[in-house]
């Protein structure tokens, strides 16, 4: 069974599995020969070119094995009999970690003291503060969960709400009059033609005078123009690690908005979620060996 990966570190890890012949492909360059009979393949964390051109071309494919939990590049494009599984779970510590550190660094005005540090200016003044918080996630899922579990202790009360209402869980019909109460708003939410654009003028303006909007799912999710306009005016402040388009190009409107702070796409990229990606693979193709049921399988938009 041929299996591309992304990486000799995976390689690594599935080397003892019986009847398996792994080869590298890191989405650069051209493809690897032999495509024709690769049977799994898992694509690197940076979606690879041409993903529409590479899955025609893969007639013996039968299981897709991301290592991101966003799917999109790849659903619309399955070949008929191939399986698609996400890596839920595998991005959620640290996505998690990322959003609290985004929403800490915001309020407690970090970026402006590091600034005043290179000047050589002692700026002391008041700032915001996380603690007596009511912090929004929108899109709980998995990662929704790590966030509210990182968020225990810091003193904020958490509101729930995802695509279907459930105990505990606001659906997303219900945003809003939950927007308005909200010092801080989350998105974890997928990519999906739901959610395109939903952040939108009018959403932003249902958010309350100072509420701190943290965008750690897509960039497509938010109304970019919409959003500068409202930092522009001071009403917002926000913390994005994704953007429409990725890579943000120079003098793109976003890098001089103020009350905003921009990382590339980092929440997932650390060392805990390479090594529960690995695990992850290697018990997939465990399962995919034995005949057993996949886990994470997209079966319908998520």
């Amino acid at each position: 069974m041929k299996i591309w990966v992304p990486s000799e570190a995976m390689i690594d890890v599935l080397s003892d599995l019986p009847r398996v012949q792994c080869v590298v492909y890191d989405g650069k360059g051209e493809l690897p020969d032999g495509i024709e009979d690769v049977e799994v393949w898992v694509p690197p964390l940076i979606t690879p070119r041409d993903v529409k051109g590479t899955l025609a071309k893969m007639p013996s494919l039968r299981l897709v094995q991301t290592v991101t939990a966003g799917v999109e590049p790849y659903r619309p494009n399955m070949p008929e009999g191939a399986v698609l599984c996400n890596a839920r779970g595998v991005h959620d510590a640290g996505t998690a970690e990322w959003a609290v550190g985004a929403m800490i660094a915001v309020l407690r005005e970090f970026p402006e003291f590091v600034d005043a540090q290179r000047r050589g200016a002692w700026t002391y003044h008041h700032t915001g503060v996380l603690a007596d918080s009511t912090v929004l996630i929108v899109g709980y899922g998995s990662i929704g969960g790590a966030l509210e579990r990182r968020l225990d202790g810091f003193e904020v009360d958490v509101v729930r709400v995802a695509r279907t209402a459930r105990e505990g869980v606001h659906g997303m019909d219900e945003l809003p009059e939950l927007l308005p109460r909200a010092d801080v708003v989350v998105l974890l939410v997928p990519a999906t033609a739901d959610t395109a654009g939903m952040v939108d003028a009018a959403f932003l303006a249902r958010m309350k005078d100072g509420a701190l909007l943290v965008n750690a799912a897509r960039g497509g999710v938010v109304d970019t123009d919409a959003l500068v306009a409202e930092l522009k005016s001071g009403r917002l402040k926000a913390a994005v690690d994704v953007t429409a388009p990725e890579p943000l190009p120079e003098g793109h409107p976003l890098w001089s908005a103020p009350g905003l702070l921009i990382t590339p796409h980092v929440a997932g990229s650390t060392p805990a979620s390479g090594r529960r990606m690995l695990r992850l693979v290697r018990s997939q193709l465990l399962r995919y060996l034995a005949g057993e049921p996949l886990n994470n399988v997209i079966s319908d938009t998520y």
